[in-house]
C-alpha cells in the first residue's frame, strides 16, 4: 500500500535522487524553463517551490540553506535576486508544468517546467523593441 508515501523515488537511491533534483533545480533557476520527463518535472516542482519560498525570506540563514541544497553560489544569487522578487506577491504555485508529447526514442512522456512569473520572459520583449529603435537612430 502507498498510504502516506509522498516521495517519488524515480528508481534511484536517496543520494542520487537528491543530486538529481538539486541539479534540475539549478537548471530551472538558471534557464527559467527546462524540458525533462514528466515524472522528474512532477518531483522537481515541490523542491523548486520550497526554494522560492525560502528565497522570499531573504535573510542570511535562508541563503545558507539554499547554498547547502544547490551547491552553486551563482545560482543562489540569481534565485534571490531575480526569481524570488518576481514572485513576491504570489502565495504559492510558482512553477508551471506543460505536458509535451512522448519522446521519440523511448516514448517517455516529456514536459516543460517553468516559472509562472518568468523574469527572462519579461526582459525579452523589451530587448526586441529597443533593437528597431536603435536601428532607426543609426540610420538617421
Amino acid at each position: 500500500m502507498r498510504h502516506r508515501s509522498k516521495t517519488v523515488k524515480l528508481k534511484r537511491t536517496a543520494s542520487h535522487r537528491r543530486a538529481l533534483l538539486s541539479n534540475l533545480a539549478c537548471s530551472l533557476i538558471e534557464h527559467g524553463r527546462i524540458r525533462t520527463t514528466l515524472g522528474k518535472a512532477k518531483a522537481l516542482r515541490p523542491v523548486a517551490e520550497k526554494l522560492v519560498t525560502l528565497a522570499k525570506r531573504d535573510d542570511l540563514h535562508s541563503r545558507r540553506l539554499a547554498i547547502a541544497y544547490l551547491h552553486q553560489k551563482e545560482v543562489v544569487k540569481k534565485l534571490f535576486a531575480e526569481v524570488a522578487p518576481a514572485s513576491k506577491e504570489r502565495q504559492g504555485g510558482y512553477c508551471r508544468i506543460t505536458k509535451l508529447g512522448p519522446r521519440a526514442s523511448d516514448a517517455a512522456p516529456m514536459a516543460f517546467i517553468e516559472w509562472v512569473d518568468r523574469p527572462a520572459a519579461a526582459e525579452a520583449p523589451v530587448a526586441e523593441e529597443s533593437a528597431p529603435a536603435a536601428a532607426e537612430t543609426a540610420a538617421s
